[in-house]
């Protein structure tokens, strides 16, 4: 048999194989790590694999540690969640509350206001959900909100953080990307390539998460308006309304001027996604600091969320580094090129067919785990077909974002589910994303029609 093909069938076996496993709830770093040392055992003993290319492991994992763009990951977790244990997040959401409430659905738009603010401070979208869960649905609840839409506000609300800046996802993402790229271009013959970087990432996915809070928004007004029962106003007392002014100004300005001033300094080209995160992360300790909400053990709780979440995304990064050295070398990456070339459409139809893939993967896995997959296997052949690289990533990133909220598997609905009271059933959960849902897709579809949309601001901008 043709040891081309016995590499090629392997290699599609390897990763069912790794889907299978995970599938079955094996942890993911090591799933891919050890199902891909296996078939390279048995990939070497049929002589379609050198055992001699994990040797190239120790250089890409050092690779990893010092580049400078993935420094930017745990300082961006740190700043957000330090502005999460400092209670400064729940103290924003109490304000907008106040400050929309007196409208019908003025608080759910509250939340989808302070979910963004969260998205462009946290980055993770995890941390997001839990904290809106656990601060904003007691209170609709209390203000007899319908349970549906309120669980659905909280979860889409919660999934910004996947595509608004300072989106972690997108630093990866923007930092694989750009190598991607250059290889695209230098193999077609182009050896002076655009740069591509995390920057352009982030001013790409600007309009898009700006143009999904505005969905959220006006669906929520439709809701008030054709169901007004469903989301009604909050009466506010004169005293109230007397002292909102202040509220706002200490609530709201001091965090949102941190936010402006880190991606403000991004998109502008003052300083590189790095500087400005270290800058975020300084400048929420010093927020906290001055709302006295700093103490000893809030410091050290937001040292070891931040060192646990870092630690788990490079630990899965380290994992598919392995399973795409196996991948690569038994012809992986060919079958996937073939495969994604002869689909009718050209560079459209391979697009949606890795995005067809990718959602359905989201359903099972993790976004980190996705793109460190999936990523390096698809994207070098959408490159070389003429997609452009900064759609590339957003659209990546707004699809793994719907793949978050899409019921049964949606990981923002379990994250949602174990902080909600048991009055909340898990249906109600559901049947709330569903519109979320429909609208995600919709936006999908016109950032399909218009990548406008995405492309323009880097392009103005650098």
């Amino acid at each position: 048999m043709d040891p081309v093909l016995i590499g090629e069938l392997l290699a599609g076996l390897m990763f069912l194989g790794v889907i299978g496993f995970l599938m079955l709830g094996f942890p993911v770093a090591f799933t891919l790590a050890g199902t891909s040392i296996l078939f390279g055992l048995l990939g070497n003993w049929l002589g379609v694999f050198d055992m001699s290319n994990f040797s190239a492991l120790a250089g890409r994992y050092t690779g990893y540690m010092t580049n400078e763009v993935l420094v930017a990951v745990p300082l961006f977790i740190f700043m957000g969640v330090m502005l999460e244990r400092s209670n400064i997040a729940e103290q924003l959401l109490s304000t907008m509350g106040k400050l929309f409430g007196s409208l019908r659905g003025g608080l759910g738009i509250s939340v989808v206001v302070v979910g963004a603010l969260l998205a462009a401070s946290t980055g993770v979208v995890g941390a997001t959900v839990v904290t809106m869960g656990l601060i904003s649905l007691p209170a609709m609840m209390r203000a007899g909100y319908d349970p549906k839409l309120a669980c659905g506000t909280i979860c889409a609300s919660g999934t910004l953080g996947q595509i608004i800046p300072p989106s972690t996802v997108l630093i990866f993402m923007g930092d694989m990307i750009a190598g991607m790229h250059a290889q695209a271009q230098m193999s077609m013959g182009n050896f002076a390539p655009s740069a591509v970087s995390v920057g352009d990432l982030f001013a790409g996915a600007f309009i898009p998460g700006l143009l999904l809070v505005v969905v959220y928004i006006v669906y929520i007004l439709f809701k008030a308006w054709t169901d007004p029962q469903s989301c009604p106003a909050i009466p506010m007392s004169a005293a109230e309304r007397a002292g909102l002014p202040r509220e706002i100004v200490v609530a709201l300005v001091p965090p949102l001027l941190l936010i402006v001033a880190v991606l403000g300094s991004i998109l502008g080209g003052v300083a590189t996604p790095t500087e400005a995160a270290s800058v975020g992360a300084v400048g929420a300790t010093l927020l906290a600091t001055l709302r006295g909400r700093l103490h000893r053990s809030i410091f050290l709780e937001t040292v070891r969320s931040t060192a646990k979440i870092t630690a788990m995304i490079f630990v899965i990064l380290f994992g598919a580094s392995v399973f795409s050295v196996v991948f690569r070398q038994m012809g992986g990456d060919d079958l996937v090129h073939e495969f994604l070339t002869g689909i009718p459409g050209g560079a459209l139809g391979a697009m949606i067919a890795v995005m067809v893939v990718m959602f359905i993967l989201g359903f099972i896995l993790d976004t980190f785990e996705i793109i460190f997959i999936v990523l390096p296997i698809t994207a070098p052949t959408l490159l070389m077909l003429g997609v452009d690289p900064i759609w590339l990533g957003v659209m990546i990133g707004v699809n793994l974002q719907t793949s978050f909220l899409t019921p049964p598997f949606g990981f923002a609905l379990f994250y949602l589910r174990g902080v909600a009271p048991a009055t909340v059933s898990t249906g109600m959960i559901y049947k709330g994303a569903v519109p979320f849902v429909i609208l995600q897709i919709i936006a999908i579809a016109v950032l399909f029609v218009f990548p406008g949309l995405v492309t323009w601001l880097p392009s103005i901008l650098y």
